[in-house]
């Protein structure tokens, strides 16, 4: 008689960094400051990110599937293999009785049996996360369940794997709406970008040009939307379409303050795209990347600026940000520069400066402000000529 070799046991490739970090923590005993040490990051970064897990355990699949992880993960460690390479699981061992040798139950279904793989998980949201994204749909699961059942109010549209469901919940492609003896899940933010690049990849595998080939993860960041754009010589507005998620300021504007009022003001991100506007002319020409190094902290030299020859860029455009940033001064002039021109999202910015968590948004407005100024004293408020 043939025995049939077990399945590759392996760490699925979808699971989140956050999470590997958990199962280390909880399975392997693994303390806070040790994975601190091994990544070098503070201890308090690790454990938000070890109780962001834990936290959510209260969700029925994001329990379900973190007590198979964990299981496969303690199964992995104890005999020593890596998580992130496939090899030959190892199957544990059935309970036996105190009296004797005999099995008290079936042996213990292997872990990885109920653990999807990413090229199933990838494939099963491009079908679900697109029914829920459909107005009233839902995904319901209940204890009893081996499947997961997407609603559209009576309507069953679509069945998927629990296993895969449970992917969905950890990825955080869906949310917890209600729990009880039917739990209900609608799709998230992060689901909705997610479906948006596998959209976009399949699209590009379909597409012949080089350049649609090179989108499909930047698809999944972007949010559409439109503004007036009053062009100079122009008395009648115009819509324009852009990206909503491509600057910080644009995310800093959609934010409110106690009292309802916008973060930032109109007239302060307007300032910020001035900027930006100028430094991306700045940097026109067959020399793309100019040296802005000079206008931050870590500069050497605040003073001049020197152009990179006749075709670098537009001399005006630059002699216009070298101004901005000349005005500003050290810190706020870091700020702005990392995060109007470079689009750097303000945590890393926080990160390269040395500053306190959450502490940038409320520098980029002053810096704002304080460009906003330049603007009307250099200006008399009006956008100077392009180029």
């Amino acid at each position: 008689m043939t025995v049939m070799n077990p399945p590759p046991a392996v760490l699925p490739a979808w699971l989140p960094e956050n999470l590997r970090l958990y199962l280390r923590h909880v399975e392997e005993g693994l303390s806070i400051r040790a994975l601190a040490r091994e990544l070098d990051c503070h201890a308090s970064t690790i454990l938000r990110k070890v109780r962001a897990f834990e936290n959510r355990r209260d969700d029925p699949l994001v329990d379900e599937a973190l007590t198979g992880l964990g299981a496969l993960h303690l199964q992995l460690a104890r005999a020593g293999l890596p998580q992130d390479r496939p090899h030959l699981s190892i199957i544990p061992q059935p309970i036996t009785s105190q009296e004797g040798n005999r099995p008290m139950s079936a042996p213990l279904r292997h872990p990885a049996a109920a653990i999807a793989d990413a090229a199933t998980v990838d494939r099963e949201a491009r079908r679900i996360l697109r029914r829920l994204c459909e107005i009233g749909a839902m995904l319901v699961v209940a204890p009893e369940m081996e499947k997961a059942v997407v609603l559209k109010g009576s309507t069953r549209t679509a069945v998927v794997d629990r296993a895969v469901a449970q992917a969905f919940a950890v990825k955080d492609w869906i949310g917890l709406k209600t729990t009880g003896r039917v739990s209900t899940y609608e799709i998230t933010g992060a689901g909705r970008s997610a479906l948006k690049r596998l959209l976009a990849e399949d699209q590009s595998a379909r597409a012949d040009g080089f350049a649609e080939a090179q989108t499909p993860f930047g698809e999944q960041h972007r949010l559409w939307g439109e503004r007036a754009v009053t062009e100079p010589g122009s008395r009648t507005p115009r819509r324009m379409r852009y990206n909503l998620a491509e600057s910080p300021l644009d995310v800093l504007a959609r934010r409110r303050e106690k009292d309802g009022s916008p973060f930032l003001t109109p007239d302060l991100v307007g300032a910020g795209e001035r900027l930006r506007e100028d430094f991306e002319l700045a940097q026109m020409g067959p020399r793309v990347a100019q040296n802005w190094d000079r206008f931050l902290t870590a500069g050497a030299d605040r003073g001049g600026f020197s152009a990179g020859g006749p075709e670098s860029g537009s001399s005006k455009a630059r002699e216009r940000v070298a101004a901005a940033l000349r005005d500003l001064g050290p810190g706020l002039g870091d700020m702005v520069l990392r995060c109007c021109c470079f689009l750097e999202g303000l945590e890393a910015a926080e990160k390269r400066m040395g500053w306190s968590a959450r502490s940038g948004k409320i520098v980029l407005r002053i810096a704002l402000q304080r460009l906003k100024r330049h603007y009307d004293e250099a200006y008399g408020g009006k956008a100077p000529l392009i180029g």
